[in-house]
C-alpha cells in the first residue's frame, strides 16, 4: 500500500473534518465510504474502535480525526492552518458543547436528559463564538483555518436539528459564518457522494486524481 487508505461516512462531523483537512494538505487517500450499521471487517481489524474516520497507511493507523488533521497538516500545510489553533476553543467543542449537542439531538439515548436544557448549555458555547465572529471573519483570524473546520461541521449538527430556532437565535455573525461555509465550494468538494465501498470495487482517490 503506497496511497493511504481512509475510512469515511459522508455526514460525520468527525470524517468531515479530516476530510477538510486532507483537503487543504493535498494529501492523497483512497476513499472508503462505509455504513454505519454495517461497517466493514477490513476498517475494524485496522482499528478496535470501529469509528470513523480512520487512516491507514504502510506504518500505522489514525483513528482520531484530531490526530488525522494533525498528520496531514504536518506534511502540508499550504494555507498556514496550524498557526491559527485555538485548543481551547476547539477542546469545549469535543467536551462540553458536543456532550450537549448530542444530548439536544439523541435526547432518547440518555436517561433523565431534558433535550431543551442541553441545547441551552450548548448555546452558550455558540455565544462564545458569536463574540470572537464579531470582531473577525473566522475564530482563527481574517482567514478560515483549523480552528474553523474543528469546529464548524459540529456547529452545523446542531443547526440542523431545529433549524428555525437556530436562525432565530441573536447570533448573526455565526450565522453568516456557518452559511458562508455551507455554500462554499470548500465544503462541496468534500461532500461529493460515493457508493459504500465494498472489497472488489475500483479504487475512489479523495481529493480526485486529475
Amino acid at each position: 500500500m503506497t496511497i493511504p487508505v481512509l475510512y469515511s461516512f459522508r455526514r460525520c462531523p468527525y470524517a468531515m473534518r479530516a476530510r477538510l483537512a486532507l483537503k487543504s494538505a493535498g494529501i492523497m487517500v483512497e476513499l472508503r465510504e462505509v455504513l454505519l450499521r454495517d461497517k466493514p471487517s477490513e476498517m475494524i481489524e485496522a482499528s478496535a474502535k470501529a469509528t470513523v474516520p480512520v487512516v491507514v497507511t504502510n506504518s500505522l493507523v489514525l483513528d482520531e480525526s484530531r490526530d488525522i488533521m494533525d498528520w496531514a497538516l504536518a506534511q502540508n500545510d499550504p494555507e498556514s492552518w496550524l498557526d491559527t489553533i485555538n485548543l481551547e476553543l476547539v477542546e469545549a467543542c469535543e467536551t462540553t458543547f458536543k456532550d450537549a449537542l448530542d444530548r439536544y439531538k439523541y435526547a432518547t439515548r440518555y436517561l433523565d436528559v431534558n433535550p431543551l436544557e442541553q441545547r441551552d448549555i450548548a448555546a452558550l458555547y455558540l455565544q462564545k463564538l458569536e463574540k470572537i465572529l464579531i470582531k473577525q471573519p473566522f475564530l482563527g483570524g481574517a482567514k478560515i483555518g483549523y480552528t474553523d473546520v474543528a469546529i464548524v461541521t459540529f456547529v452545523r449538527q446542531f443547526a440542523n436539528v431545529d433549524r428555525t430556532w437556530f436562525e432565530q437565535q441573536s447570533w448573526p455573525y455565526l450565522l453568516t459564518w456557518l452559511e458562508n461555509f455551507l455554500q462554499s465550494k470548500r465544503f462541496s468538494s468534500i461532500m461529493q457522494k460515493f457508493p459504500v465501498w465494498q472489497a472488489e470495487d475500483k479504487p475512489i482517490y479523495f481529493p480526485e486524481r486529475v
